[in-house]
């Protein structure tokens, strides 16, 4: 069985024992976190919502958070003089999706 879930403007398919990196959720290390917004259900029984399934969750364990690999953000305008240049590290949020309920 699998689902396809919508988070941090994303969506993303998933099955159970998955491990997935979300962007950063609150909560801790080893708490449960729920997603109610699931946009299909797969498996022998399809289902798909409109937008969302009623009744559908998508139970996850918060692994750990962490932060991406640096990427180099740069901005230049040719011949006027100006150059900018920034790093940036995106948080994340890495799960391991538990249950899958319809």
């Amino acid at each position: 069985m699998y689902a396809i879930i919508e988070t941090g403007g994303k969506q993303i398919k998933v099955e159970e024992g998955q491990e997935i990196y979300v962007e950063k959720l609150a909560g801790e290390a080893n708490d449960s976190f729920t997603f109610d917004k699931v946009l299909f259900v797969g498996g022998d029984d399809v289902k798909v919502g409109a937008p969302y399934v009623d009744g559908a969750s998508v139970t996850a364990k918060v692994e750990k958070h962490g932060r991406q690999k640096k990427i180099t953000v740069h901005k230049y305008k040719r011949r006027k003089n100006y150059h900018r240049k920034q790093g940036h590290r995106q948080p994340y949020t890495k799960l391991v999706i538990d249950k899958i309920s319809v």
